[in-house]
Formats: C-alpha cells, sequence, structure tokens
C-alpha cells in the first residue's frame, strides 16, 4: 500500500513541533507539506516522522524534525530570502528552506549525497536550489551576501568566510562546540557587528574543512 504518511506528518507537527515552541506558520506548512520519508531508505520510510535523527549514508544523518524546525524558525524567513545551506545531506532541510526563501544555494563536500539531493529535489519540482560541490566553511562567495545562512554540521568556531557573506540584518544559524555536543548559535549581522543568541544543546556530524573540523 503506498500511503503518503499525511497522518505521520500532521501527527509529527502536533505533537513534536507545537508543544516544543515552534510557532512560525511557514515552518509548520512546509514541515506538514513535505514528505519526509523520501528522503531516507526506503527501509526507514516508517521511523520518518518520529523524533530522532537517521542515517543516510556516507556517515550523515537527516536530523530529527524538531530541530529542522528550530533552525528554520531561527532564521525567521518571509519568503523573500537568498538563503545559504552548508551541509545539502538528504536536501529535505534544502526542500523546507526552498518553500521559505526565494532562492537556496546550498554546498555539499560529499558527491553521491549531493547527486541525490539534486535528483529528488529536481523530481520534487523545486525550481529554486542551486547546488555546489564544495567545502562548505569557505560559504558559496559568488552569490553571497546572504540574507539567510543555515549549517548543518557542528563546527569548532563559527567559519569566518560565513561571516564575511552574510547580509547586514542577516541570519545566521550554526552548531558551535566539540565532536561529542554543540549549542546552537544564531547570529544576527548589525553593519560589521555580530550579535550572537544561544538556541540551546544540539548533536550534529562534523563540519569538515578548511574553517572546521579536519578530516
Amino acid at each position: 500500500m503506498n500511503h503518503d504518511y499525511r497522518l505521520a506528518r500532521e501527527r509529527m507537527v502536533k505533537n513534536q513541533l507545537m508543544p516544543r515552541g515552534i510557532t512560525d506558520k511557514g515552518v509548520l506548512e512546509a514541515m506538514s507539506k513535505i514528505h519526509r520519508h523520501l528522503f531516507v531508505e526506503e527501509a526507514l520510510y516508517g521511523e520518518a516522522y518520529n523524533d530522532h535523527p537517521l542515517p543516510i549514508g556516507q556517515k550523515q544523518t537527516i536530523s530529527q524534525p524538531y530541530i529542522v524546525a528550530v533552525m528554520t524558525q531561527s532564521l525567521a524567513l518571509t519568503g523573500k530570502e537568498k538563503t545559504l545551506e552548508i551541509g545539502t545531506g538528504s536536501g529535505y532541510q534544502t526542500a523546507i528552506l526552498a518553500e521559505l526563501s526565494t532562492m537556496v544555494y546550498t554546498v555539499e563536500r560529499i558527491n553521491p549525497l549531493l547527486d541525490k539531493s539534486r535528483e529528488l529535489l529536481g523530481q520534487l519540482g523545486y525550481t529554486n536550489i542551486r547546488f555546489k560541490a564544495f567545502d562548505g566553511t569557505l560559504g558559496w562567495e559568488e552569490f553571497a551576501p546572504y540574507d539567510a545562512i543555515m549549517v548543518t554540521a557542528g563546527a569548532p568556531k563559527i567559519p569566518q568566510p560565513l561571516l564575511d557573506q552574510l547580509a547586514d540584518g542577516g541570519r545566521m544559524v550554526v552548531p558551535i562546540g566539540n565532536k561529542y555536543s554543540q549549542e546552537l548559535i544564531k547570529v544576527t549581522r548589525i553593519k560589521n557587528r555580530y550579535r550572537e543568541e544561544n538556541l540551546g544543546g544540539c548533536r550534529f556530524v562534523d563540519l569538515i574543512g578548511v574553517h572546521g573540523w579536519k578530516e
């Protein structure tokens, strides 16, 4: 039976997101709409809407729905933003950002993941996403500055190129810490100052690159 998991999506939004402070209408709508199970292996379809991360191969994961929602909500997207995503991964977070941004630029260093995401997001009809295989800690200078930047891997410190590529008034969310646990940091750029806000603990795979962890 090929069901569309609509009830599972509704339950995810009602039970995992709304009671834990996710109030952004755009985020709730995007997460109700996007078929999260398509972004994991078929064997994991039944797990796709549960409250935990899942493996997607290449030692990478798809974040738990709540973390996706917290990070997206923190960017306060209005639909007009040019958004940079560091770490395409499964492409699920990319799809959420594409629902809420004018244009998404997404960078992934692992080619097989990038190819798979590009193909899936194309099949789902997204035309406002550009992909690049590259070291995400260097950002994507060609299209800077960005109104919003999301980093979906943990870094020892905020990569300087990403701070440089953030527009005035822009928001960035990035997990900062050691390899075992991080704090979710929201950065807002005000001219040449950067205001930081701690959104709480999290755990991500390593951000590998020149301004991140060494492989």
